[in-house]
């Protein structure tokens, strides 16, 4: 069997398969999909990949042919996914700004400093092991002695990894020759100024470098050094890949928020560049497409925790079950519910981590009193935002996730950015929103219908 395109998505955990054909044509197909354990444990990302392959022939009704695929793409969040550690001048500026370039391109942040790295740091670094360290500082032609110093106990340490440079310009050479004396030119990747003047973000290069490096470091992990005998395109981060396909939404629908509910972390991925009205009295700028990971909000590994967020006495009371029953349920080990019970528990667990993500994502309001009372807004502006679009295992197969992300509009109490009533929900109902975003990459105009067709979106126009 001929196919265009398989995109793998390659977790902690599963693997999925997805096919894709008739990708040059006006009417792309999504052929099927297949998902098997991810084998990283085994030393062989391969075994795993055939197992989905395996899978999806299965689903297809294509058991005893050979599938002959032109090309193979794949995100990961496999191998730990991608580490980083950014490191800054003001918290505020200079490291929020590195701090926003890392996370869109869909990294784990596990250590954020402002100013001189101290030895408790470079002790944490050491322990973090991370796959990318991301050194900023100073607008163009500003401060510099934070960055040159940051950058000198970097270089010195024994770490032996990749560091991106996007800080003040005027002390390019200066990064490159600290690295060079220490004989770790190969190591450094200098990038425009994420921070060049006040109150200017230009991330987008940084996310650029962050996503070619994680393709050449997934491949040399732990169980992913063959991943390239059968993938012969792109590999980028899952998460990176759900940031892509939102910002090449927004450009054909406007904008959006896109929310991803996992069992271990909740993703929040918003491209809009707000409201006017807010522009006027935003306090600090804000990235058009930004993300936002919550590591204590999943619907499996962290429903324990979600669960004690709500209260288990409200659980009992609103679902109209036992002690014995939530905690069953809060005890299980089965990942996907069966029974019409454990769907409900889920699913408000899953409004749960949606209400929190989202209100720790947006901005809101801050009034100062003096002369004259003055209201002035912070953080990300979500009031203009037209599309909610839900991806992800929680939302897009839970019976209840039109009227769970419905519940964003109406839960704002005033004083917070959230998108407003008027926005319209979408469901990836294909669950193939992180497939497209790798895919988009060669077939931009497919993805963009493909993605359009899984979210039934001439459907929601009528």
């Amino acid at each position: 069997m001929k196919i265009d395109v398989l995109v793998a998505e390659i977790g902690s955990t599963t693997t999925v398969v997805n096919a894709f054909n008739q990708l040059e044509t006006d009417n792309p197909v999504f052929l099927g999909q297949g998902q098997a354990p991810t084998s990283v444990k085994e030393g062989d990302v391969n075994i795993g990949l055939q197992a989905a392959i395996e899978d999806m022939k299965k689903n297809l009704n294509v058991e005893n042919e050979n599938i002959d695929y032109k090309y193979m793409l794949a995100t990961s969040s496999a191998a730990g996914g991608l580490r980083m550690t950014v490191h800054g001048l003001v918290y505020d500026m200079t490291v929020k700004a590195a701090k926003e370039a890392a996370l869109g391109a869909g990294a784990n942040i596990h250590l954020v400093t402002s100013g001189k790295l101290t030895k408790v740091d470079m002790m944490k670094l050491n322990k973090i092991k991370p796959n990318i360290i991301l050194i900023a500082g100073g607008v163009d032609y500003g401060e510099r002695e934070t960055a040159l110093y940051n950058s000198e106990m970097i270089a010195a340490s024994d770490l032996d990894i990749p560091v991106i440079y996007g800080g003040n310009t005027a002390i390019t050479d200066d990064i490159k020759l600290i690295f060079e004396s220490y004989s770790k030119e190969k190591n450094l990747h200098i990038v425009p100024n994420v921070y060049p003047k006040i109150d200017v973000l230009n991330i987008e290069p940084t996310r650029e470098v962050i996503q070619n490096i994680f393709e050449k470091h997934i491949t040399e992990a732990k169980g992913m050094e063959k991943i390239r005998e059968m993938v012969n395109g792109s590999i980028i981060p899952t998460p990176g890949a759900v940031m892509k396909a939102s910002k090449i939404l927004k450009d054909e629908i406007g904008d959006l928020v896109t929310i991803d509910v996992g069992g271990a972390t909740t993703d929040v991925h918003s491209v809009t560049e707000g409201t006017e009205k807010i522009r006027q009295i935003l306090v600090e700028p804000e990235p058009i497409a930004k993300r936002t990971v919550e590591g204590d909000l999943g619907v499996f590994i962290n429903k324990k925790n979600v669960a004690e967020m709500i209260k288990i006495e409200k659980l009992v009371k609103e679902l109209n079950m036992s002690y014995e029953e939530i905690e069953e349920f809060i005890n299980s080990d089965v990942a996907i519910p069966v029974t019409e019970k454990h769907k409900r528990f889920i699913e408000r667990l899953t409004k749960e981590a949606v209400i929190v993500s989202i209100n720790r994502h947006a901005g809101g309001y801050r009034t100062y009193f003096g002369g004259k009372t003055k209201t002035l807004a912070f953080g990300k502006d979500l009031t203009g935002v037209k599309w909610i679009i839900g991806t992800g295992g929680a939302l897009t197969r839970l019976p209840a996730r039109e009227k769970i992300l419905n519940d964003i509009g109406v839960s704002n109490k005033g004083d917070k950015l959230l998108p407003t009533p008027e926005a319209k929900i979408l469901i990836d109902n294909e669950y193939i929103m992180a497939s497209l975003g790798v895919l988009s990459s060669l077939y931009k105009e497919a993805s963009i219908k493909l993605l359009l067709k899984s979210l039934k979106f001439n459907e929601n126009m009528d």
